[in-house]
């Protein structure tokens, strides 16, 4: 696989962020900002670190930043919380009862800490649909949390991700297409008139949909508020299955694009995860 880190013909270098909640997970959460350093990285992000308890002492919360800070990292991305991850029970927003009562009580937890550390990016998964629920309740409470959460996005001087899933992984999220997605990101804007809720571009969840990769950026990229990467099938490092994904961050750098790419691919254990990408590509 080529050098990625200047794709030919773009006029952005790629900008990339390590998921260090699906990599480096053989160490301790406060580990893996220096552990990301020393494999030349400057920035990592996070699905929320605590996913049994949305409301962490404040103790816990200085640790990761000092952590942070120590290891000269930026975080460029937080999950509000989504109850566990990964699993097909991922999402708690749009889900009536205690997974969204802890959603809202995480949201200024979680937007306070974005704020603290300079992280820009927010992003807030929906909910399974539940049994016995009409999937019109659960929207109209999704819409209602996710205005909650772009307004405390906002405050925090972030954006407000919206991602799809993938129906073979989560068969009952109800967000499982770029178009789906974007309809409610155009909702949630148009119900906060703040116009900071923006689109996660993840190739391999999309990949996994079936979709029409470039059409997707072609039309997307303008609302899109980050990228996501990993190789379909096996979510892996690139270069381990089909996706062409050098060509694929190409477009998406030719449609606009310059902002953070994360990589959220599995790793086998032991084994050095970014092997595909030379060192001095790692840094941004």
């Amino acid at each position: 696989m080529k050098d990625q880190r200047t794709v030919e013909g773009s006029q952005a270098t790629v900008r990339y962020t390590v998921n260090a909640s699906i990599l480096l997970t053989e160490l301790p959460l406060l580990e893996r900002p220096a552990a990301a350093a020393a494999a030349g990285f400057r920035a990592i992000e996070l699905w929320w670190p605590w996913p049994d308890d949305p409301t962490p002492e404040q103790a816990r919360l200085d640790a990761l930043r000092t952590a942070l800070d120590d290891a000269g990292v930026r975080l460029t991305g937080l999950n509000f919380y989504a109850g566990q991850l990964p699993g097909p029970d991922r999402g708690a927003l749009s889900i009536p009862g205690e997974e969204s009562a802890k959603f809202r009580a995480n949201v200024e937890v979680a937007a306070e800490f974005a704020r603290s550390v300079g992280c820009r990016a927010l992003n807030a998964l929906y909910g399974n649909r539940v049994d016995g629920v009409p999937e019109e309740e659960q929207d109209a409470l999704a819409l209602e949390n996710l205005a909650l959460a772009a307004r405390a996005a906002d405050r925090a001087g972030a954006v407000l991700l919206v991602e799809a899933l993938n129906a073979p992984e989560s068969p009952r999220c109800p967000l499982v297409s770029a178009p789906r997605a974007m309809e409610v990101v155009e909702r949630v804007n148009a119900t906060t008139r703040l116009d900071n809720a923006r689109f996660l571009l993840d190739l391999y969840h999309l990949s996994m949909n079936g979709e029409d990769l470039e059409r997707v950026i072609d039309t997307c990229t303008g609302r899109t508020g980050h990228v996501q990467i990993a190789d379909n099938p096996g979510r892996g490092a690139p270069g381990t299955g089909s996706l062409d994904l050098p060509a694929l961050l190409e477009r998406v750098g030719k449609a606009g694009y310059d902002g953070w790419v994360g990589l959220e691919y599995k790793s086998p254990e032991g084994a050095d995860p970014f092997t595909w990408l030379p060192r001095d590509a790692r840094a941004s």
